[in-house]
């Protein structure tokens, strides 16, 4: 089962001054990378795979989706998340996505943002998103990066010339990693970028997309913090069909 890291109440204060939990999706550096790679929202079925606070849920029904589903293993995120969205169209369901059902329903995306390096067995999900998109249906999804979730220390170090860096530590070894982000002994699961791309040529989905991301110069100029996002890439952003 996945690690419900978000309902503590320290890591929860914490995640909500997060940029990208009091602006939303336009305080997600990578937005506007992943909105490119969207299929068309107008009368679509949309799930969003740890949906947070709904950001996009709320953005795709904006955009026309028919019915928009958000599923958490946060209470407090539903939480939120239900008290921000009137409408009836989209609706949230608690439920741990290493164990989902997606039952018979039939998606034209599937849509994950920072998820899937918490999950134990991303090939069976990936198996049942497959079964669960429409003909022609997108996952597109964005994780932590190997390189990022590699290292079993937390942190970045400074080399000689007082620069930043990232040491990779066991890249090659898969499995969990304990970092203190928020609060101590966050879990994630370190896999190779081979392993999550072999992973979904095996559940039968054509790669479509793959982005090692990093901002654009336009980004660096208006965030200068986020130059050091160039240094290595912090997320990978895949698109998949079926």
């Amino acid at each position: 089962m996945a690690q419900n890291i978000y309902d503590d109440p320290g890591f929860f204060a914490g995640y909500a001054q997060l940029r990208r939990s009091t602006d939303g999706l336009d305080g997600a550096p990578e937005w506007p990378a992943l909105r490119r790679l969207l299929p068309p929202l107008r009368g679509a079925r949309v799930i969003d795979l740890g949906c947070g606070y709904g950001w996009f849920c709320r953005y795709a029904r904006a955009q026309g989706a028919a019915q928009v589903l958000g599923v958490d293993l946060s209470a407090r995120m539903l939480e939120r998340a239900r008290a921000d969205t009137g409408d009836a169209a989209v609706e949230y369901r608690q439920a741990d996505l290493d164990r989902y059902a997606f039952g018979d329903a039939s998606y034209d995306l599937v849509y994950s943002s920072l998820t899937l390096h918490y999950l134990d067995d991303i090939a069976a999900l990936f198996a049942r998103i497959r079964a669960a998109l429409a003909p022609g249906g997108r996952l597109l999804f964005s994780a932590e990066h190997p390189i990022y979730t590699a290292p079993r220390h937390p942190g970045w170090t400074l080399d000689a010339r007082g620069r930043r860096t990232w040491p990779v530590d066991g890249y090659r070894h898969e499995g969990p990693r304990l970092t203190d982000w928020l609060a101590p002994g966050v879990r994630k699961q370190h896999r190779t970028l081979g392993t999550v791309l072999n992973a979904l040529i095996g559940a039968g989905l054509r790669i479509a997309h793959v982005e090692e991301w990093g901002p654009s110069a336009e980004q660096v100029a208006r965030q200068p913090e986020l130059a050091e996002e160039n240094e290595r890439p912090m997320l990978v952003l895949v698109a998949a069909d079926r």
